[in-house]
């Protein structure tokens, strides 16, 4: 028994090792910083967020106080019997995600998400991926990407899912672990956050459910280094929603880039084939 625990314990330290190599050396994780630094740098991208901006800070202000004034004193009461003094700051953490939760599955699906499609289509065109805009939406002339886009095709993919919430409340009692639990628990959520920001993307690429799968499958450590840190920031109060804006930046900038590097691929993968051929 003593061997079979130490052998799983090796292939548990193998796997993590692994992922966070590969998510090293994806760089997703810088994507959200990038998003923030493209907006700032792009006002045409602001306009989705300051259409929607006095009614979802609203939103977020209302939903903060009112999580710390109900829920806070019973859950710090609780965590003190797990965490000792450290309860203070876990039992924040966990107010803010949880408020964070509350406020996203609303704005996102009654308030900010058809702007959060535009931000997302707009960073797009700014890098020039017209041709995949195109493919889900009618786009207008013109040098503002905003401007430019027209009526979407199709309707996009539903963005409130039950099971995100139910998982949520699964992963909610890992907060008792002193100091691991919370880091866990930010990871795992992290882990689902970011194959969702890119859900725009896979519509545009028209990707069907086991292509999409296959795809987040080569990227799961990509994937959770680039949901941490974005998710950290949209638990900031009353900001998130501004970063809710630059994370979408974010994933639409990597998108991007992951276009262009697949069109740089391709004509090599061309060449090989053909150089196959000649030699046969």
């Amino acid at each position: 028994m003593s061997e079979k625990v130490k052998e799983v314990a090796r292939e548990e330290y193998e796997q993590a090792r692994v992922l966070t190599r590969d998510a090293v050396r994806s760089g997703a994780y810088l994507y959200p910083i990038k998003g923030i630094a493209y907006f700032f740098t792009h006002r045409s991208l602001w306009k989705p967020l300051t259409d929607k901006l006095l009614p979802t800070i609203s939103l977020g202000l209302g939903v903060t106080i009112f999580m710390f004034a109900v829920t806070y004193v019973p859950q710090a009461a609780i965590l003190t019997v797990f965490n000792g003094p450290l309860a203070i700051l876990t039992t924040i953490l966990l107010v803010l995600s949880e408020a964070s939760t509350i406020f996203s599955v609303l704005s996102k699906n009654f308030l900010i998400d058809d702007a959060l499609i535009d931000t997302f289509d707009g960073t797009l065109l700014s890098r020039n991926l017209t041709s995949l805009v195109s493919t889900e939406r009618q786009i207008k002339s013109g040098n503002d990407p905003i401007a430019k886009l027209g009526k979407i095709l199709r309707k996009p993919f539903a963005s409130f899912t039950p099971k995100a919430i139910i998982r949520y409340f699964i992963y909610l009692p890992l907060n008792f672990i002193p100091v691991v639990g919370t880091i866990l628990f930010v990871t795992l959520q992290g882990r689902k956050f970011g194959p969702t920001a890119h859900a725009r993307y896979y519509q545009l690429k028209q990707m069907g459910k086991r292509e999409r799968d296959e795809f987040v499958e080569r990227r799961k450590a990509a994937y959770t280094s680039f949901g941490v840190p974005a998710i950290l920031l949209e638990m900031v109060p009353i900001a998130g929603i501004f970063f809710a804006f630059t994370n979408t930046v974010g994933a639409a900038l990597w998108a991007a880039d992951i276009e262009q590097q697949q069109s740089a691929t391709a004509p090599n993968l061309r060449n090989q084939a053909d150089l196959a051929k000649k030699a046969e």
